[in-house]
């Protein structure tokens, strides 16, 4: 019901009892379905079982959010279409990409995954944010809560999204920064935590003046709980992490990976930057009474990434179960990685802060991927799983609370710009597979034994099967797997993927 599984991010779907690694090949298993729909499926689809659909009975469904600025409704097993809604407003249309090449082309809808609660309004509420402009070239950012079961809007919603915090960086007026909706794209997952959906933003195409974001909105009501500036008075610090969604821990504190931007390095007593500016930062942010704040943070000791362009936050963080060292010492741990191809493992409870001499962090690898991560690892049973640009996806057995220095194993195919963001299907502990996604003019899907990575099961270009193909690809895609089947998001729809 949310970007790669739950809010720790883990990317494991632990309850998968029909594909296994005995099954999971050819010709038993191939592309069974696509699901066609009207744009670009840049976010994950999303699964919900024994959904009570009016006058259409129970079915387990598969939401999909398009580029268009539409929610579609599929039967999961069948592609029956049980409704779709737009989200554009009368008149409107889906924004255009403002003639950036780098920016969601050629329109931009939907980007970040949506979020699902079951327990809000009479039959559950996804939660969606949709970008569009009006005729006289206004842009707009709105958050939607739309019935699970028909796509009526809920509490009220739509809401523009507007906020202001105070400071004297970019888009500043009168002592505040003010959220322009043109200049952002809400590229991260969305992340729902206590009640509150939470909202993150990139800037559109990188280009000032922007600043860093976090917005926060009552899931009942659709009202702004909180707004938190990360940039206030300086400039980018954008939050993107490649679609990955913000993680949180079972305490309520929130992890995510800022970008490259402004970050004071005078800093006040208690470590902190003396004007609040955290670019280029793994941070804590604390949510409190609904208050949303900056705990704890690491910044990397080579502020020149802000100028350089290998900023931290082209990846997305994994929030790791309890960890154990060999003196018995239990760890609360965060791991994530960048641009500068380094592996950062932080303590979630002192995460070092900012050291001008040296990383204070818990565990840093340099150089341990050949390139960038443009990608969130996925975690099962003790071993994390990344997929960095130009590189094999590789699994790291994790040790005494501890990062090896190579991997345990790796993939034989090189996943090339901008490698990917791994899923794993098990039934349990048993019958783990990982799967991913290739980018390409045609994109493949592999899957793999993710207790040895260098067994490939099955990939979709495997000839005689060419209509196992998945047709062209979308930079980052991560599959879904539930219920014996395997949706991969695309340009024009769903593929999908099970037993033949």
């Amino acid at each position: 019901m949310t970007f790669h599984n739950d809010n720790a991010r883990t990317g494991q779907s632990l309850n998968e009892t029909v594909l296994t690694p005995n099954n999971v090949h050819t010709p038993t298993f191939g592309k069974v379905a696509f699901f066609i729909v009207d744009g670009k499926v840049d976010a994950q689809p999303l699964y919900l079982s024994n959904v009570n659909v009016p006058d259409q009975g129970a079915h387990s469904v598969l939401y999909v959010a398009t580029e268009h600025a539409t929610v579609y409704a599929f039967d999961a097993s069948n592609g029956q279409e049980l409704w779709h809604v737009s989200l554009l407003g009368a008149g409107e249309s889906t924004s255009d990409s403002r003639d950036c090449d780098e920016a969601v082309n050629p329109e931009i809808g939907i980007t970040a995954t949506p979020v699902i609660d079951r327990g809000q309004g009479p039959n559950g509420a996804i939660y969606v944010v949709a970008m569009s402009r009006d005729t006289s070239g206004n842009y707009f950012q709105r958050l939607h809560a739309l019935d699970a079961t028909s796509g009526a809007e809920l509490f009220g919603g739509p809401k523009n999204i507007t906020a202001s915090y105070p400071g004297a960086g970019d888009n500043s007026s009168g002592g505040s920064v003010v959220f322009d909706p043109k200049q952002y794209k809400d590229r991260a997952a969305l992340l729902l935590l206590n009640g509150v959906v939470y909202t993150t933003w990139a800037s559109h195409c990188d280009l000032r003046p922007y600043t860093g974001w976090i917005i926060g909105f009552d899931a009942s009501t659709l009202n702004q709980t909180g707004v938190l500036n990360i940039t206030p008075n300086g400039n980018e610090g954008g939050i993107w992490m490649s679609g990955g969604g913000p993680a949180a821990d079972s305490q309520g504190n929130i992890y995510l990976l800022d970008g490259n931007g402004t970050f004071d390095t005078t800093l006040d007593a208690n470590g902190f930057p003396s004007l609040g500016d955290f670019g280029n930062g793994f941070l804590k942010l604390s949510t409190q009474s609904g208050a949303l704040a900056v705990a704890d943070y690491f910044e990397t000791v080579d502020q020149g990434e802000n100028d350089t362009d290998q900023d931290l936050g082209s990846g997305g963080t994994v929030v790791l179960p309890d960890l154990t060292d060999a003196s018995g010492k239990v760890w609360h741990l965060a791991v994530g990685a960048g641009k500068d191809a380094n592996l950062y493992l932080v303590n979630r409870d002192a995460m070092g802060k900012f050291n001008p001499v040296a990383d204070a962090v818990f565990q840093e690898i340099s150089q341990l991927f050949p390139g960038p991560v443009f990608s969130t690892p996925a975690y099962f049973n003790g071993t994390v799983y990344y997929g960095a640009i130009g590189d094999q996806i590789k699994a790291f057995t994790l040790n005494n609370a501890h990062f090896p220095s190579a991997p345990t194993s790796h993939t034989t195919t090189v996943f090339f710009y901008p490698g990917a963001t791994p899923s794993i299907s098990a039934n349990g502990t048993n019958d783990a597979i990982l799967w991913a996604v290739e980018n390409g003019y045609s994109a493949t899907l592999h899957a793999y034994d993710a207790t040895d990575l260098s067994r490939e099961l099955y990939n979709s270009n495997q000839a005689p099967f060419v209509q196992d193909q998945v047709g062209p690809g979308n930079k980052f895609i991560t599959p879904t797997i539930a219920n014996g089947r395997v949706y991969v998001g695309t340009t024009y729809g769903v593929a999908v993927f099970g037993l033949r």
